[in-house]
């Protein structure tokens, strides 16, 4: 299933539209006024389905995701000089990414892939493919996407 992932321009808080190859909107991710990134998001009939919350008064930066109210995990920035690299605690899945932070893939524990992630370049806003290899894991996918777009745009506005 691949996902696009289109921030929107004129937004007092981070908001976001998921949509599928054929234009559909699969989520809407609405930012809440909070110390630190609160990310609240919506199916398509705007119901909330999860949340990605970040954690302050860390060192790195460090984001919880929610499925409903049920903690599933996180995503930690780790200290490298030259490539990304965050950690993630949910199911043994690991994120790398390229030396540009354009590209990332996300692997299981036995380095099978479970999504790519591809942002576009020369767009107003950060938008973002995403290629998730099984449609259960979408949501998921998409709250560690956020939480590492959240991130990017906390160190690029300090």
């Amino acid at each position: 299933m691949k996902m696009y992932f289109k921030q929107r321009f004129f937004s007092w808080f981070d908001s976001y539209d998921i949509y599928d190859e054929q234009g559909n909107t699969l989520y809407i991710v609405k930012g809440q006024l909070a110390w630190g990134h609160c990310l609240k998001i919506f199916d398509r009939t705007g119901n909330e389905v999860g949340t990605v919350k970040e954690r302050i008064l860390t060192f790195l930066p460090k984001f919880e995701i929610y499925l409903g109210d049920q903690y599933l995990g996180c995503i930690k920035k780790e200290f490298t000089l030259f490539k990304p690299q965050f950690t993630i605690d949910y199911n043994g899945w690991q994120i790398q990414g390229s030396f540009m932070e354009w590209d990332y893939q996300i692997t299981n524990a036995s380095g099978t892939e479970i999504a790519s992630i591809c942002k576009e370049l020369f767009h107003m806003t950060d938008q973002y493919v995403i290629d998730v290899r099984s449609d259960e894991n979408s949501l998921i996918v998409l709250m560690f996407v956020l939480a590492m777009d959240a991130e990017k745009c906390s160190r690029n506005n300090s």
